[in-house]
């Protein structure tokens, strides 16, 4: 198939990889009278530092239109994959940027993404769409193959810390602070509507990681790609990818660390796993 560029968020954790045509496009968070740009400047352990002092609610920003926009110069074709509509305007925003851009370039082909998720998942869907893409299958057909794969793609996740969440109100203070000292930890999933949703308390970490390779059975997981995203916890990420190879020998799994957006929802000690059944 022809060149195709590959557009992602960076809800994503990922990097721009010009060698593979895929660029990110940065959501912007912001706290404390300070903006910060989830772009591949942002020092992920000052960002931190500076939101486990912070004590008022914070924001998160999409990509702008021209943002979008920007990412779509000079292509003909191109598919966009956005972190879920259902907590963000950005999958609205890159729909805005693909109507203007194909209005002035008529014969451009536009397809963006509405991953329902956020983190890994989004990862695992565009490694999908490149070997899609690498194959014989029509630009025209690929939308609905994206949307069938995405129906077998997962998101759970582990909080050790629910600060943010208690700051914006989601949790209250007390909750959270009693979750801090009793080492509870939240372990949630992304829904099908594309809400991030708890499903389970687990005291101490261990309990947590065992609660969430259960829930990986329950979504049918038989050894397909696997994503696990931290914040500044690469031990314990290592530790469910070595328990689910103990199982899975074949499994693809990759351990990274979180970028900014992540890092501000799954705070300090957060895991993500993102995979395909």
């Amino acid at each position: 198939m022809e060149n195709i560029k590959l557009i992602i968020d960076s809800s994503s954790n990922m990097k721009s990889d010009p060698d593979h045509n895929v660029e990110v496009v940065p959501l912007t968070i912001s706290f404390g009278g300070k903006d910060y740009i989830d772009d591949q400047n942002l020092n992920i352990r000052e960002f931190l530092n500076d939101m486990n002092q912070n004590q008022v609610a914070g924001k998160t920003t999409c990509p702008s239109i021209q943002a979008w926009l920007n990412a779509l110069e000079g292509t003909e074709k191109a598919i966009i994959i956005t972190m879920t509509s259902g907590m963000s305007g950005t999958f609205s925003s890159a729909l805005q940027a693909k109507t203007m851009y194909e209005e002035k370039h008529p014969t451009s082909q536009i397809i963006v993404v509405d991953s329902r998720s956020a983190g890994p998942e989004l990862t695992i869907v565009l490694h999908r769409i490149e070997k899609m893409i690498q194959g014989d299958i029509r630009f025209v057909d690929l939308e609905e193959v994206i949307a069938k794969f995405r129906m077998r793609t997962h998101l759970l996740f582990i909080l050790q810390s629910l600060h943010n969440l208690s700051l914006n109100g989601r949790v209250s203070p007390a909750a959270a602070k009693v979750a801090g000292l009793l080492k509870i930890n939240l372990i949630g999933t992304a829904s099908k509507e594309g809400k991030l949703e708890p499903l389970t308390k687990a005291r101490g970490m261990k309990k947590a990681m065992r609660e969430l390779l259960k829930y990986m059975k329950d979504d049918n997981y038989h050894g397909g790609e696997v994503i696990i995203d931290h914040c500044e916890n690469e031990k314990d990420a290592e530790i469910i990818k070595d328990k689910i190879l103990a199982e899975y020998p074949d499994a693809q799994v990759t351990i990274r660390p979180m970028r900014g957006l992540c890092s501000f929802y799954a705070e300090e000690g957060g895991i993500m796993v993102g995979f395909h059944e």
